[in-house]
């Protein structure tokens, strides 16, 4: 378990690093295009910080939605291991 961990965060911090990297490029090629006017500099930027945005929300959805999925899957096989049990325990069973 805590290995998994170490790993998790290892991947984090690199996803991190890289998400990091590719904005600090993006924005040294937009600051030095002398082409493309700053009010398109500035759309392109409002554009891409919310997409990221964006891009976090469906990924905490979509992990709020596995962890709900796996609690509802604990659930019932703790419930199905409580009827075993009750029925191994009562010597009256129709099992």
């Amino acid at each position: 378990m805590t290995n998994e961990r170490n790993d998790n965060a290892l991947i984090s911090m690199l996803n991190m690093a890289g998400v990091g990297i590719a904005y600090s490029m993006l924005g040294i090629s937009l600051w030095l295009s002398t082409d493309v006017p700053l009010a398109t500099k500035g759309y392109w930027a409002m554009g891409i910080l919310l997409l990221t945005l964006s891009l976090i929300n469906v990924v905490k959805y979509r992990f709020d939605n596995r962890s709900s999925e796996d609690r509802i899957r604990r659930i019932e096989d703790a419930r199905n291991e409580k009827i075993l049990e009750d029925a191994l325990r009562d010597p009256n069973s129709d099992i």
